[in-house]
Parts: structure tokens; sequence; C-alpha cells
């Protein structure tokens, strides 16, 4: 798994390691940016994993489409894809487009087409002029092969025998010892050849100087060959030589031609055997070869020069792209008394024909969009973030909310409600303890969920409400209410918060938060909207941590029903 690079880059790291030769990767990276794919695209990962992967010779980049947006008449535009990454096919591509438009999860998205010809040219229509293009292009990195992972994995064989994965500036070494390898065998070998010609020369040259005996011997000796070895003290390839050249080589010129190609064969034996003799000298030479190579493939020329750039991902309102992988659509969230949850297409208003599991009935029905996000706020003090899209559609009883989010065991949701941002709640917990905190500090991105107020069993969470008014009215299980102002309610992101009510063998049961001037409303069990004015509040008006005093006139059930609004 090593991807193309550009060879003028690899040529000059290799050079500055023939000059360096204890260089390490990191100083390599001067050289070489990264890789070089011949398909182009964009290499959007930091300088900083870059040099991670080239150090530890592991690890992989993310490659992305150049892409320009192309205006149109009366504002219309168009993206343009003009390059896609490595080994990725175009026609399934295309495909994967298409069959992700027709799933519904490309919302930005309004048509695709290739028009294609030599040069790569996808074009991507909007599905209106207001879809921001960065956003419409994100979506796709993330669901479609316009952006994939390139591995990288330098496991090489060391001294051709060994397998071990090395950083970049080891791999390039080994290339060097192989190419001085290469050198000296073939050095080795040349010699060789020299030699064995050389000594042939030296017999013709003998049987030019005394041509008329060889010929003589040859013609009327039986066994020619052992008796020119000993006459003219030859060797047995000297004598194979002689006894095999052809009449026509005995011409006069023949001579000063032998002379010449020995005079230039000892010349050349004289440098190789300098060469073998001398490391420097080889590595001049490997250093012109490298050369040679970065002036074929240099940055200038059409084939050398560098196709894929680099750069960084834009960064994104992650919460505005996970709403560009969802169509936007009205739904209503049910949830049952068990905790079963599920959603109906639209705001449904009357819900008296859904069916519940045996032993089950509705407990929270509310409005909500595809987009939306869930927040529940759960008896252990952790708020707990859900995606209305990840959600069971109406058909059935719908699926367990604990399936979607690590509740423990022993906990149970208190409230559950749409995220709207910028609210601020009051939470409370069993003890009386309770704070202020903003929404925003609520929402979480995992499964376990946010720990916001800090509770140890048996203490729990136990209410939540919207702080809207100046006024708090708290409630306890003995029937005891305390009303104080507002103000005197810590804000915090998290912790355990201050003393709301005081209690001797109780515990809380409800809070609200009111306006003075409109009065403290609640709902009673019936669902009727009862009140009563801030005069007739007199009674119950105090300061926080103040024990109450008995709530007549108030639901027995020490409740407010007033939740989040």
């Amino acid at each position: 798994s090593i991807p193309p690079h550009n060879a003028a880059e690899l040529c000059d790291a290799a050079l500055h390691l023939i000059e360096k030769p204890d260089a390490k990767s990191k100083s390599l990276l001067k050289w070489v940016k990264g890789p070089d794919f011949p398909t182009g695209g964009i290499v959007v990962d930091s300088k900083e994993s870059i040099a991670e992967a080239y150090v530890t010779g592991r690890g992989s980049f993310r490659v992305r489409s150049k892409w320009q947006q192309e205006e149109g008449a009366r504002g219309t535009w168009v993206i343009v894809i003009t390059e896609i990454p490595w080994l990725v096919q175009k026609s399934r591509l295309v495909e994967k487009i298409a069959e992700l438009l027709n799933e519904k999860k490309l919302p930005l998205v309004g048509d695709v087409r290739d028009e294609s010809a030599e040069d790569v040219r996808l074009v991507i229509e909007p599905k209106s002029r207001a879809v921001d293009p960065e956003l419409l292009m994100e979506s796709l990195f993330r669901l479609t092969e316009l952006e994939s992972r390139i591995p990288l994995n330098l496991n090489v064989l060391m001294k051709g025998r060994i397998p071990k994965v090395v950083g970049l500036a080891e791999c390039l070494r080994e290339w060097l010892d192989h190419l001085r390898d290469v050198l000296i065998r073939r050095s080795n070998y040349r010699k060789g050849e020299i030699e064995h010609r050389l000594e042939i020369l030296g017999g013709y040259l003998i049987a030019y100087l005394n041509i008329d005996k060889v010929i003589k011997i040859i013609r009327t000796e039986d066994e020619p060959k052992p008796v020119l070895i000993k006459a003219f003290k030859l060797t047995e390839v000297q004598a194979d030589a002689i006894l095999n050249m052809r009449l026509r080589n005995l011409r006069k010129l023949e001579e000063m031609e032998i002379r010449s190609e020995d005079k230039d064969l000892r010349a050349e034996l004289k440098g190789i055997k300098g060469l073998l003799g001398s490391e420097a000298e080889q590595w001049t030479k490997i250093g012109e070869q490298v050369r040679k190579v970065r002036d074929m493939f240099g940055p200038k020329t059409p084939l050398g020069k560098r196709r894929t750039q680099f750069a960084d991902a834009p960064e994104h309102d992650l919460a505005a792209i996970e709403e560009a992988f969802v169509e936007r659509e009205p739904v209503t969230v049910v949830i049952s008394e068990k905790g079963w949850v599920r959603t109906l297409k639209g705001h449904v208003a009357d819900l008296s024909g859904l069916t519940f599991k045996t032993d089950d009935k509705p407990d929270q029905a509310f409005f909500a969009e595809t987009t939306s996000k869930l927040l529940l706020f759960g008896t252990n003090g952790k708020f707990y973030s859900l995606d209305v899209a990840k959600l069971p559609g109406g058909r059935g009883h719908g699926e367990p909310i604990r399936m979607f989010i690590d509740l423990d065991q022993d906990a149970a949701i208190v409230s559950t409600f749409v995220n709207k941002g910028g609210r601020k709640f009051l939470i409370a917990s069993g003890e009386g303890q309770g704070f202020i905190v903003n929404e925003d500090d609520c929402v979480g991105n995992t499964r376990k969920g946010k720990q916001v107020l800090n509770v140890e069993m048996p203490n729990e969470a136990r209410a939540i409400t919207t702080v809207a008014g100046d006024m708090v009215a708290v409630i306890g299980t003995n029937h005891k209410m305390v009303i104080f102002p507002i103000d005197q309610v810590p804000e915090m992101a998290r912790g355990r918060g201050v003393r709301l009510q005081k209690y001797a063998s109780a515990t809380l049961s409800d809070v609200a938060v009111f306006d003075a001037k409109a009065g403290l409303s609640w709902k009673d069990s019936s669902g009727r909207e009862q009140s009563l004015t801030f005069k007739e509040l007199s009674d119950w008006r105090g300061n926080r941590a103040d024990a109450g005093r008995l709530a007549h006139g108030l639901p027995k059930s020490n409740k407010f029903l007033r939740g989040v609004e």
C-alpha cells in the first residue's frame, strides 16, 4: 500500500540523503510534501498527520475531488467536479450519487449528470439556489467516494530479504543502497567481460605478429591447439579464439583495430576498478543517475508537474452538516409510559387511534422535524441527545429509548423535549438542590450522555422546567411549597447546585418558574388549567432553602405539570 508519489520530489529527497546519510524522515518532508496521484485531487490532511504517516511508515491520506462553482443564468449555479480520487470508478460514483438521491439521503442535491469527455466533468445541480455549495459538497464528501482514504504502509524488504515497516528516510535509504548494489554488480560483470575480451585480444595480437607460423601449425598439425599453446604460451581461451578466427579478419588493418580496442578497454577497466575501490565515487555515480531521472521528470515537465494539491478541509457547523443529510419534514414524536418511542409523519394532533403494547399507554407526544434533536433528562442527572431522524417510524410500537442511549439500569427519564437552543432550565434533585443551566451546555454527542446535575443514589434528578419568569415555586412530597425570587438561584454548567427547599423527612417533588405579574398556573389531574395570583400566593412567599407551608388548593400529586415549554 504505497501510493504514487512525485518522481522529482523523491529524487530531491534521495539526493539530500546521499549528501547526509543520517537525515531523518521529517527533514525529507521539505521535498516530499505527500503523495501525488495521476488523477489529481486534493489531500485535506493536516501537515502533522502527513508527517506522522511518513515518520512511522503507516497512515492514510484523505483525498477529495476538485470542484468549482459555475454560474448560470438568472442566479442559478452548478457544481462541476473536474478531478476525482485515485482508483475511484467514475461510473460507479455517479450510480452511487443517483442511488442516494432516490433514497432521499441528499436533500441539498437536485440532480447529477456526467458530461465527461477525455477529462472528468461531473455536474451536480443543487435543490435550490439558496443552498450553500460548501455544505452541499460536504454532504457528498461524507456519503460518497468523492472523498476517499488512501492507505500508506511502507513495508519494505530490507536487504531484499526481511520485510519491515519503515519511515520515508529508511525507505529511500534502502532504495539508494539497492542502486549501489546494482551499480557494483553491473561494474563487476562489466569488469569480467573486459578482462575476458582483453585476454582474447592478446591472443589475436600474438597471432598477427606470428601469422605465417600460426597458419603453418594449423595446416600441418592434427591437433593444432596444444601446439599453439606451447609455441606461443597462450591460454586455452586465446587458442580457441585464434582457431575460430575467420579468414577475412586476417587483413592488415586488423592489428590497428585490435590495439585501439585494447587501449580503450584498458582505460575503461581502470575506471571500473577505481569505481569499485571508492565508495565516494560510487555515490557520485548514483547521484548522477538520480539527477538524470529528476531532470526527466522535473516539476516543469508535462510528466513531472505535481497533479495533487494540498488544502485544509473547511470547518463546518456539525448541526448544519447533520441537517444536510436529512430531508426536513414535520413529525410527531410519541413516547409511551414504558419508554417506547416512535415518530409519525406530519404533525398529528389526534393520537386516539394509536395502539400500544399490553400494560403500556401514551405518556408524551410533541411536534418536531426530522432534522430536530431531542434532549432527554435522566434521573442520574445526565442529559442525552437523540436525533429524531434515527428514531423508528410509526409502524408497530416503536423501540425502547434505551436502545439509542446508554441509560443506567437503575435510572429513568425525567423529561424529553426538542432541543431549541438558547433557553435556560432550572433543574433540581430529590434532596432539594438545584441550579439554572443553559440549554446549550446540556447537549452532548455521545450515547453515554453529559453529566450536568451531580447526584448520588438514592438521591436522583427529579425536576426540570424552563426559566421564563422572575419567581420560583418549589413543592415537596410533604405538600409544602415555598416561593422565592429566581435571582437567588445561581447559573452553572455543572454541579450539585444550591438548596432550594429544606426537608425533614420529605423530598422535592416539582419546581416551576413563573412571572409575578401573571401568577402561578398549573394543570390539575383532569388537565384543566388552574392559577393563583401573586397576591394569593403571599402565604408561601419566602426565601430559598425555606421549609415552606402546606399548599392548600394545589394538586394532591404535588406536581405543577409544566415541565419544559
